[in-house]
């Protein structure tokens, strides 16, 4: 370490100002106000000197403390029975003595002493005092220090206030302290040993290996009696560890340091965004399976209704293709010819029109029945689907909480987004128009009853009965009017066999007529209500889409900065 010279300081300073820039840029992408004041501020101290910062509760003796540490016999930091420090005081180097008022809760004071040319010492308020203004301790110096001094009152260095800050500085920030029992000289030598043991186990407890500890009277200090003070361990310690040149190699590892803790963070959060977005892609995949899977099943049912209606059809035309050719037999139309002599009501004709209205009654009493069963399973079908999907709205697995460290914007948009389509698609769901199908019911929109407004996917059976009654009328209909046009004005005597052709062709057209438009229009059907279920998500959609391309481009920007951060840390060690 020794061994970095002057030049080379100053091309890492340069390069590690070039990362926490490249930092700071990603803590405003992500828009993260904490960070974003964090790496700023840390960037703007990378050339200054190696920050101490004194921590403490209220009256331990911080000020006297850093008053006998800068050793000038005079009072830098005001001292008084009552509270004093109730702003932040930043002691810089100075040529001349002066303060500078930054603000109503930060002081910088220049001072002339030889020490400070080294390092820079920040005193604050007490701990326990600590006020929203006063989180300027938190988000501008404690990232940005280099060495946290703790000061304890000797008497009692176990207040939970105290070390539930320090667990912010080393657990969050993962910083190097050091811990002072001040006021030492009002202890009995006996009770002072006890309770530097109880810092010392609570410091271990909390994971520090070899806390630095050191018992001192700054009232001692002030009074010449270096050698009672305690003030001598704690000077030899800073000469050692920090002054005497190394001081700058020390802040550039520390700036090096509080960078990675920064990316670490962000990273951290980036992979709880990852798996938010992981979660949500395969929360969308289920989605479209199941709704893929209820179609198919929807489908099934389909074919299995076509199936029935024309096993039915079957069965009613062939017995009527019977009842026509034996009825246009020899032996029945002379019958007929010889009966017609004596009533007009047993002529041929009006037997064919009988046989075309029992044709058009038989089928369509038989047909409603079959449509009628069919229709349950299929309305049952599309129900379920709907239903389904509401149930996995609404119990779709959240990981990017709203109280997120990094990323609470990113979960409140996503919580929304959410929202929305848990409204949105509850709204679908409730309107019975959204189960309709303009093209379904092309040209058959009086076939379509006047559904009560909200009654929803509830009315797809209604819907859907009164869409295949009417189909079957159309098409039966259309059989009957050619099987009558067929007969009208015939002398089927002598055309019996082109009657029959000509019936059976007309029953096999309506017969491949029904099967082909009961399940090409049907099938439509259900993918268009699939496809107006999936369409909710839209929003959503886009939201994992925009989420992907983010998390790309911060992986990337995460990755970068951790690879030159790595490196400059290997050279600097």
């Amino acid at each position: 370490m020794n061994n970095i010279i002057s030049t080379d300081l100053q091309t890492y300073r340069s390069q590690i100002d070039q990362i926490v820039k490249e930092l700071h840029d990603l803590t405003i992408n992500i828009n993260h106000g904490e960070l974003e004041k964090v790496v700023s501020d840390l960037r703007n101290r990378i050339n200054e000197p190696f920050m101490f910062v004194i921590v403490g509760e209220v009256k331990v003796g911080k000020s006297s403390f850093v008053n006998a540490l800068l050793s000038t016999d005079k009072e830098i930091c005001k001292v008084s029975p009552a509270p004093m420090t109730d702003t932040i005081q930043q002691i810089l180097y100075g040529e001349e003595e002066q303060t500078i008022e930054v603000n109503p809760f930060l002081k910088k004071i220049f001072q002339p002493v030889e020490i400070l040319k080294e390092i820079a010492i920040v005193d604050t308020p007490g701990t326990n005092t600590i006020v929203d203004q006063h989180q300027e301790i938190t988000e501008r110096f404690i990232p940005a220090s280099d060495l946290i001094v703790f000061v304890f009152e000797s008497k009692n260095p176990y207040r939970q206030s105290a070390w539930d800050f320090f667990n912010y500085i080393h657990e969050d920030w993962r910083k190097k302290i050091i811990f002072v029992l001040q006021q030492k000289d009002l202890m009995v030598p006996a009770d002072l040993v006890v309770n530097i043991q109880g810092v010392k186990d609570f410091a271990i407890k909390k994971g520090i290996t070899d806390p630095n500890i050191f018992a001192v009277s700054a009232k001692m200090e002030l009074e010449h009696n270096y050698e009672e003070s305690g003030y001598l361990p704690l000077r030899d310690y800073i000469k050692e560890n920090i002054t005497g040149g190394k001081a700058p190699v020390l802040k550039l590892q520390n700036n090096i340091a509080t960078s990675k803790n920064v990316n670490e963070r962000i990273s951290k959060g980036v992979i709880d965004r990852k798996q938010q977005w992981d979660a949500d892609v395969e929360f969308r995949k289920d989605i479209k399976e199941t709704l893929g899977e209820q179609a198919v099943k929807s489908n099934v049912q389909v074919d299995n209704l076509v199936v029935n209606l024309l096993s039915t059809y079957d069965k009613i035309t062939y017995k009527k293709q019977t009842e026509l050719s034996q009825g246009l037999s020899f032996v029945s139309l002379l019958k007929r010819q010889v009966t017609s002599l004596f009533s007009k009501k047993d002529n041929a004709q009006k037997w064919l029109d009988d046989l075309v209205v029992s044709f058009d009654q038989e089928l369509n009493s038989e047909l409603k029945s079959k449509l009628n069963d069919g229709v349950v399973d299929i309305a049952d079908s599309i129900q379920q689907m709907g239903k389904m999907i509401d149930l996995k709205i609404q119990s779709s697995h959240t990981i990017l909480k709203n109280n997120h460290d990094i990323f609470s914007d990113i979960a409140e948009r996503r919580s929304n987004v959410l929202v929305d389509l848990q409204k949105t698609f509850s709204n679908f769901m409730s309107k019975s128009e959204n189960f309709t199908d303009k093209e379904l019911f092309a040209g058959n929109e009086n076939l379509v009853p006047n559904l009560a407004t909200g009654s929803g996917i509830a009315a797809v059976g209604i819907i859907l009965s009164t869409f295949l009654s009417g189909m079957v009328a159309d098409v039966t209909g259309g059989i009957l009017t050619t099987v009558g046009l067929l007969f009208a004005g015939v002398s089927v005597g002598k055309k019996r066999r082109q009657v029959l052709g000509s019936f059976k062709e007309a029953i096999a057209k309506g017969r491949l007529r029904l099967e082909n438009e009961v399940t090409e229009k049907l099938k439509n059907y259900i993918s268009n209500i699939k496809e107006k279920i999936d369409a909710n998500f839209h929003e959503f959609d886009d939201l994992i889409e925009s989420e992907d391309k983010q998390i790309q481009n911060l992986q990337a920007q995460h990755q970068s900065i951790e690879e030159r951060l790595d490196k400059l840390e290997k050279i600097v060690e």
